[in-house]
């Protein structure tokens, strides 16, 4: 059909040069348009390039070199990878319409038609890194929702899952996981904070190492969605251990669908397990309601701290 809009992985040799050859174009040109910059180099670098055909190579997880074409010509591209070994998420790593085709809702179709690609080829849903407000309406238009941040504090947003599943709560095992710096990161930026530095990472990792802290991560499948943790100290007013409940977040996507509960549920249960006197939070005064439907219902007084 004419003027119909399709999409094609590049594979053979000129359309894979094609493809990167627009890719570098990309970069300079949209991304980072100003000449220099560590970043700028990084992605322009041929340790990039080799870097991203080893897993477009590979034969699980790969990334997908993919041009988006109308009558058969190309008019832009996509980079994406499908996760099929962890929760089938499609992370949209690079989405492109060439600038002379820009306009009269081609981006938006272009969009429809990648996500429908991904659809296809078994993805539940789509993720993509998007930090400037332009993008961000973009890909709102299309149904995506903001969640969180990445492990490197880059703003994530999601077009959520069509289907359903039931979430699990477990205890973190692993103090150095991926996933954790993602959720704390996307906690700290909630509450107004800077993102975990790598010194800040290695003595939280080392804390969950020690058992001073222990976190419970909420889980649909292979993706945490949320977290919670519990650090123990003693009290001179039980003389026993008690804790303090900390680090609660739950990516925004998934609220509202009965995390929060699964999480304060499963680290009661763990204190009463651990022989844990009690369980307390400190909180601002517009949590105080949240905090008490969820069972903290005994008043302490005030939290005053001294910096």
């Amino acid at each position: 059909m004419k003027n119909e809009i399709t999409v094609r992985e590049a594979t053979t040799k000129e359309e894979v040069a094609f493809f990167w050859e627009q890719l570098a174009a990309y970069f300079q040109r949209d991304i980072f348009p100003e000449p220099g910059g560590e970043e700028r180099d990084h992605f322009l670098s041929s340790e990039y390039r080799a870097h991203m055909e080893k897993i477009h190579e590979r034969e699980y997880d790969r990334c997908h070199y993919l041009l988006l074409c109308k009558d058969n010509a190309a008019i832009g591209f996509a980079m994406a990878v499908i996760f099929h070994t962890e929760d089938a998420k499609c992370f949209l790593m690079e989405f492109c319409v060439f600038p002379q085709f820009r306009g009269n809702r081609t981006g938006t179709q272009c969009a429809q038609i990648f996500l429908s690609w991904a659809k296809s080829q078994g993805a539940a849903y789509v993720e993509i890194n998007c930090d400037t407000a332009q993008r961000q309406r973009f890909w709102k238009r299309l149904g995506f929702q903001m969640n969180g941040v990445d492990q490197w504090g880059v703003p994530l947003m999601m077009l959520p899952p069509e289907e359903s599943q039931p979430f699990s709560v477990e205890i973190l095992k692993d103090g150095e996981d991926w996933q954790l710096q993602r959720l704390e990161n996307g906690y700290h930026a909630e509450i107004g904070e800077g993102m975990l530095t790598k010194e800040m990472q290695q003595r939280l990792s080392g804390a969950i190492f020690e058992d001073k802290i222990t976190f419970f991560l909420a889980k649909r499948g292979y993706r945490a969605v949320g977290m919670c943790s519990v650090a123990t100290e003693f009290s001179t007013f039980t003389c026993d251990a008690v804790g303090v409940f900390e680090d609660f977040y739950i990516e925004p996507v998934f609220r509202k669908q009965g995390i929060a509960r699964m999480l304060v549920e499963a680290a009661q249960r763990w204190c009463k397990e651990q022989k844990i006197a009690s369980l307390c939070v400190t909180c601002a005064p517009c949590d105080e309601k949240m905090y008490q439907a969820l069972g903290f219902d005994v008043h302490l007084g005030n939290t005053y701290l001294i910096q």
